[in-house]
């Protein structure tokens, strides 16, 4: 304990942490910061070792077995408010500082993922049960961010407003030719074809095609949408418009440069691409040992620099570009809140354990657009100068334009 109890020391900086450690021994460190108060207890001896060594992972894996449970009052969430506004604090002591530097040097290993495990690691969440997501999703299953006006907009409100916003972006015309990258379970191409497009959707989670040529079909848009499985890297053709919404943060760090180059490929001379992604706003670096184990194998989330390195690489135009910053806390604070809500119909599909690795991971996320460097970025891409409009009055006249004949 006395490894753990000097890491805890120096990492808890703001806000009070009482631990009960496996012997019953109660330690309490930090001040007396009302913002963040926790406490829990250990019920495995070893975890005073594992949780030295790798905090994040082993907090979560013991959270999902039962061997740390919470005390007065406080949850996971608690627990993971309090990490994430002492993170710096953490990455400073030598020992976790060395393990940052191991994890960096390994990320390319991490995250390769060349096209038959991109798409078994993709399965991993994505073919989880689509009435899983329907506990928490908003009614369309947009499994992305929203984009909220107001923080009182409802989830359904901001995921609408998401799509209009990005179909304005768009400039589309009747009968335009449109590859979707990633289509989740349809929400944006049955948007697309609502607009007049023609719709390719490429998606690598079979759960997820069958919901969305189902909701298509009864949108009255399933001949206008053709729902594919396969890796975008298996893609051939020219089309309009390329799209991709959430599917950028699971090419890894070495393949960046070959999703760009497979946009450029699929686009006409004077089409153009929406690409709308996770980024972080700081330097390159990792992904977390407890997302990377279980919920996004190979996943990452670029920094900015990489996305705009490759892009020069593959001589792409930037021809847009918008930063959201909040609005994605206040959607995974509405996926979490509905969770929570909905948790026994969870336990019923899965088991108790699933659900707390759950907990932990709509927790984890949320706090990480809220207090750590996580954002979203949306790009338009061309490989012409001139294929995107000058002004950007384009964007707000067709937004306000489909806005009006949605009411």
């Amino acid at each position: 304990m006395l490894l753990l109890a000097n890491l805890l020391k120096g990492f808890v900086q703001r806000g009070r942490l009482k631990l009960f450690d496996a012997r019953g021994k109660l330690h309490e460190f930090g001040d007396d910061d009302e913002t963040a108060q926790v406490t829990f207890r250990l019920h495995d001896r070893a975890l005073h070792r594992k949780l030295f060594f790798n905090p994040e992972l082993a907090a979560a894996e013991a959270y999902m077995d039962g061997t740390l449970t919470f005390e007065e009052g406080s949850t996971i969430y608690d627990l993971l408010y309090l990490f994430s506004i002492n993170r710096p604090s953490l990455g400073a002591h030598p020992v976790q500082s060395l393990q940052r530097r191991l994890w960096r040097a390994a990320r390319r290993r991490h995250q390769a993922n060349d096209v038959e495990r991109a798409k078994r690691q993709a399965r991993h969440h994505y073919d989880l049960s689509s009435d899983l997501y329907r506990l928490f999703l908003d009614e369309d299953l947009n499994y992305s961010c929203g984009f909220f006006r107001s923080p009182d907009d409802s989830l359904e409100v901001a995921q609408k407003a998401k799509l209009t916003r990005a179909i304005a972006k768009l400039a589309l015309e009747p009968g335009m030719s449109v590859c979707e990258i990633g289509g989740g379970w349809g929400a944006f191409a049955i948007e697309l074809a609502k607009a007049g497009a023609e719709v390719v959707s490429i998606n690598v989670s079979p759960e997820q095609i069958r919901v969305a040529e189902q909701r298509a079909g009864e949108a009255g848009v399933g001949d206008r949408v053709r729902f594919v499985l396969k890796d975008y890297r298996e893609v051939e053709g020219s089309f309009d418009r390329v799209v991709s919404i959430g599917m950028m943060e699971h090419v890894g760090i070495g393949h960046i440069d070959e999703y760009f180059a497979k946009i450029r490929s699929l686009l006409t001379p004077d089409g153009f691409a929406f690409v709308h992604s996770i980024g972080r706003m700081t330097r390159p670096g990792t992904t977390g040992p407890f997302i990377r184990k279980y919920i996004f194998p190979g996943g990452y989330v670029p920094a900015l620099s990489e996305v705009f390195a490759a892009a020069e690489r593959q001589g792409i135009w930037v021809a847009d570009m918008e930063i959201l910053r909040l609005h994605y806390y206040y959607t995974i604070r509405h996926w979490r809140q509905r969770f929570a809500k909905r948790r026994d119909e969870a336990v019923a599909l899965y088991d108790e354990r699933f659900c707390r690795m759950w907990e932990f991971y709509l927790a984890a996320v949320e706090l990480g657009f809220l207090n750590g460097s996580n954002m979203v970025f949306q790009l338009l891409l061309s490989t012409r100068r001139d294929a995107v409009a000058i002004d950007r009055g384009y964007m707000f006249e067709a937004e306000q334009r489909l806005r009006t004949s949605a009411d």
